[in-house]
């Protein structure tokens, strides 16, 4: 992500934190946006914000959205040979027991007749944030939600094409599928009770429905819990720093899955992966900034993928990460 193009200043982990404390303890309201490994990222004060270079809207339905009605869309995947080495080193780093659930992305070329603004009219998704000249978000996944000293966090493992016949039924039997979910659950239950107590799980592998403008997905999710201490206000930055990166988007366990993660990749995810979110003066809602289209210097970048363990199939795991290459229309 280039500053050239961008006004508002860089900040480095600890500044990130001191500031989101800062305006925290006075209410302020914020943005926030980090990058995947959380070296770097911004802290923008509400207002500060300028929707000629930013812009964002978190769980709402706009009254209405922009129809394209030539929208053109094509994608240029990874060959599955390529993809299959990467997906082979991780299988092989998980027989080896160096790690029980790895993430495994790539980037893929795509060309469409609409500009990233023009998209992010278009779709569709509960958290939209949309970066002149950098990139696009349209994630459907929650990062962490505080309300009223509660903590939530919503991790998101498992998609099928909502077209195949009792697909409900099938993801949910999915041994590979259910041991992926469980995983992930786990660790986030984990990474929830360094910042909060009481922490459960309030509800597990429920089914979300996805509109795309190619096919209907199934997504599976749970729900997590916890209580955070009285005077959680001043110490967000702190909160949010002990969560990354997401769970969700490297694996367990995590600092061993995040070495295994950079060796197979062979890319930089930058700000893919990473979270953005906004604290409104009491409340913090957040998102994992996954469905990520980055604007490159040759083009735009999808960037996608998906959960990988013992039971992974290389067929079913492409195929999964060329499905999530699309843009939500409802």
């Amino acid at each position: 992500m280039s500053d050239k193009t961008f006004p508002y200043t860089r900040l480095s982990p600890e500044e990130l934190k001191c500031r989101m404390n800062e305006l925290g303890v006075d209410a302020i309201p914020f943005l926030f946006i980090i990058n995947y490994m959380a070296d770097a990222g911004y802290v923008i004060n509400k207002e500060e914000l300028d929707d000629n270079y930013i812009r964002w809207q978190f769980h709402t339905i706009p009254v209405e959205r922009k129809v394209y009605p030539d929208f053109q869309w094509q994608t240029h995947p990874v060959s599955k040979e390529v993809y299959a080495d990467k997906f082979h080193f991780v299988k092989q780093q998980i027989q080896r027991g160096n790690s029980f659930l790895t993430n495994l992305t790539q980037p893929t070329q795509i060309s469409t007749n609409l500009s990233l603004e023009e998209i992010y009219e278009m779709a569709y998704a509960p958290y939209k944030l949309w970066l002149k000249d950098c990139f696009l978000v349209l994630s459907p996944e929650t990062f962490i939600q505080i309300k009223a000293g509660e903590i939530k966090t919503f991790p998101m493992k498992g998609t099928i094409d909502a077209s195949i016949p009792d697909a409900e039924n099938r993801i949910l039997q999915d041994e590979k599928e259910m041991a992926e979910h469980a995983t992930i659950v786990d660790l986030l239950r984990n990474d929830l009770s360094m910042v909060a107590e009481d922490v459960q799980v309030t509800r597990y592998r429920y089914i979300e429905r996805i509109n795309t403008m190619q096919q209907d997905l199934l997504q599976v999710s749970s729900e997590i819990t916890g209580r955070l201490p009285e005077h959680y206000r001043d110490q967000l930055g702190d909160i949010l720093f002990k969560l990354l990166p997401a769970g969700s988007i490297c694996g367990a366990p995590k600092a061993k899955t995040l070495e295994i993660i950079k060796e197979a990749e062979g890319y930089e995810r930058g700000y893919y992966t990473g979270v953005c979110g906004y604290f409104d003066g009491k409340n913090l809602d957040s998102a994992v900034m996954i469905r990520f289209i980055e604007q490159m210097d040759d083009g735009l970048v999808y960037k996608s993928g998906g959960g990988i363990t013992f039971r992974s199939e290389l067929d079913k795991e492409y195929e999964e990460l060329i499905q999530k290459i699309y843009v939500p229309v409802s």
